[in-house]
């Protein structure tokens, strides 16, 4: 499991996850950045699993634009990366972030 909350705030289809609710063995720093017109920059990591890559699958805002202040603190996972409801299946309910078809 690389990520675990009952705390996600959903953007544009992506749960954000706090920072701190994330293993951080599992992500290496990436030098990939990109721009989103009303977030702001993006930095990224790669997940690193079990010796298995998977690049650039984790973002972050480090300052995010006024508009977007409420993913401040969080990361967001794509690529490769299911967020799952282990409880019940319904959304606000505890979400964790794996690499898909890892339990």
């Amino acid at each position: 499991m690389i990520a675990e909350s009952d705390d996600t705030i959903v953007v544009e289809g992506n749960h954000y996850f706090p920072l701190e609710s994330v293993d951080s063995r599992y992500l290496v720093e990436s030098d990939h950045h990109t721009v989103c017109p009303w977030k702001g920059a993006a930095s990224y990591h790669t997940l690193g699993v079990d010796g298995e890559r998977n690049e650039n699958a984790a973002w972050y805002y480090p300052r995010p634009s006024p508009l977007a202040k409420k993913i401040g603190g969080r990361i967001a996972f794509w690529h490769g990366v299911e967020v799952v409801d282990e409880r019940k299946g319904e959304p606000g309910n505890r979400l964790l972030g794996r690499l898909l078809g890892r339990t």
